[in-house]
């Protein structure tokens, strides 16, 4: 009876270890198709930067109208599957701080240290997650569970991103490494907005020295 207990608890675990992976590949797949958004930025700037604020303002209300009862076809159904466990039953806020951070860096930054933080943000913090979870067997103290696999696929998909946009190995060696210190931070959703904003300050500076 034992025996038959343990496998179903088993089961259990399993099932929710899947669903939480689907969520944090839809997650991160939005994530990096915010790498794209360079490209565009460079061709129609003011157009994505309207395109951006109004996504930002179109998810908000569909989140509240979501919190009230009232479901916005497509959005409320990907923020639902999207939704991290801490997320259940309140404000997903993972849309809204990553929009932020990419509009932000677009409107503060020149193009290319803007684009190398959208990057860092995209691939850095998109596969750090995966990774992590994919492959996390070693826990690092004082970052509430993130992984050595996580911090070493961030420090390489940053370095990569920034040196194929920049050609420059001295900067990407910066910046990926103060974007792995960033990722280790607790800072749950709002990495979104601190990656791309200090590693696209960081570039800039040092694109000017």
């Amino acid at each position: 009876m034992r025996s038959y207990s343990c496998q179903i608890d088993s089961g259990v675990v399993r099932r929710q270890h899947i669903n939480e992976l689907r969520k944090e590949f839809v997650r991160k797949s939005i994530h990096i198709c915010g790498a794209s958004l360079p490209f565009f930025l460079a061709r129609f700037y003011w157009p994505v930067i309207v395109l951006l604020f109004l996504a930002v303002i179109l998810y908000t209300v569909s989140e509240l109208a979501r919190l009230s009862g009232h479901e916005i076809p497509v959005i409320s159904s990907v923020t639902a599957v999207a939704a991290r466990k801490r997320d259940e039953n309140g404000f997903v806020f993972g849309p809204v701080t990553l929009a932020s951070g990419i509009l932000l860096s677009a409107l503060l930054w020149e193009p290319l240290p803007a684009a190398i933080g959208i990057y860092a943000l995209a691939f850095g913090d998109g596969l750090a997650s995966l990774a992590g979870r994919l492959f996390g067997r070693m826990q690092l103290p004082l970052t509430q569970g993130k992984t050595a696999a996580g911090s070493l696929t961030c420090f390489c998909a940053i370095f990569l991103s920034c040196f194929f946009a920049s050609g420059e190995c001295g900067l990407a060696l910066i910046i990926a490494s103060v974007g792995m210190f960033i990722e280790l931070l607790p800072l749950k959703d709002y990495d979104n907005v601190v990656i791309p904003l200090v590693l696209g300050g960081v570039s800039q500076f040092l694109l000017h020295l």
